[in-house]
């Protein structure tokens, strides 16, 4: 297990992906492809370069060795409940193959639909299924694991989440755990800790963050996001036992990266952002080292 970082956390905070992550010592990165089918370069900023043919893909692989650089994942902000499906599975579909020839053996799937408030239960975690199957279908030929953030109100409720693997029943198909978000959406602590042990077979990447709630908060029921802005912390400082969810992770037969994404950083100025950011890094390494 190594540790590995969003994107955006070191182009946001250190104005660059590489120089961000020298400073944070990974070479491990998650990066999102956008429905243009381009990239963020790892050098210029936030200018983004062409990911939309083979070529453009063997010259970003290239863009990565050259830095030394290795893609872990890739990461979408899908719609299953697009108006157009047929375009948003083909794009899911070529994503995949895009995350394969980088290399990387994980995608994250979004699991937010634009219609998830309109429909019903049975008919989201259907489309979802279909969707999903469909994409398996198309890439086949492809080993790389699909995970399914448990993301938003819909991809944080349980029953949906196991509804959507048993239907589609690939080993393939699996979670991008975040280890906060089941907190986010208003769980006591320690059912968020069972929920992260009962999917943790089932984890193909994650991402590691954290929330420091007040301690006659933490066991009892919360509204969705209650103050999620003020208690977001990172990951060494929150109440979700991150040490704990890694050993599960491990004994689970997890083999993938722990990915920072540290939702706090919006509550420093911009030289402590960075040496928070040096510290998430430096945490987690902790972590893997405890569990080797």
């Amino acid at each position: 297990m190594l540790v590995s970082t969003r994107e955006c956390m070191p182009l946001t905070v250190f104005g660059g992906i590489k120089a961000g992550m020298d400073a944070m010592g990974i070479d491990q990165v998650e990066l999102e492809l956008f429905h243009d089918n381009t990239l963020y370069s790892l050098t210029a900023g936030d200018s983004r370069l062409p990911v939309g043919c083979e070529a453009e893909i063997e010259a970003y692989a290239q863009h990565l060795a050259d830095n030394h650089i290795k893609c872990c994942a890739i990461l979408l902000h899908n719609n299953f409940a697009a108006d157009d499906i047929d375009a948003e599975v083909d794009w899911v579909s070529w994503a995949v193959r895009v995350t394969a020839m980088l290399g990387a053996n994980a995608i994250r799937i979004d699991a937010i639909m634009s219609k998830e408030m309109e429909w019903s239960l049975e008919q989201r975690v259907q489309r979802f299924a279909d969707c999903m199957k469909r994409v398996l279908d198309a890439t086949s030929d492809i080993e790389v694991g699909l995970g399914i953030e448990n993301h938003g109100v819909q991809g944080n409720d349980p029953e949906f989440l196991d509804l959507v693997l048993g239907r589609v029943g690939s080993p393939r198909v699996g979670l991008n755990l975040d280890m906060a978000n089941f907190y986010w959406r208003g769980y006591p602590l320690n059912r968020v800790h069972e929920i992260i042990r009962h999917f943790a077979p089932r984890v193909k990447h994650t991402h590691a963050k954290n929330i420091n709630y007040p301690e006659d908060k933490r066991e009892i029921e919360r509204e969705i996001g209650w103050e999620y802005g003020t208690y977001a912390a990172p990951p060494r400082d929150g109440d979700i036992d991150l040490p704990w969810v890694a050993r599960t992770l491990k004994e689970s037969g997890y083999t993938g990266t722990l990915c920072i994404e540290d939702e706090s950083l919006g509550r420093f100025d911009a030289e402590k952002q960075k040496s928070v950011l040096i510290d998430d890094a430096a945490f987690l390494k902790e972590v893997v080292a405890s569990i080797a």
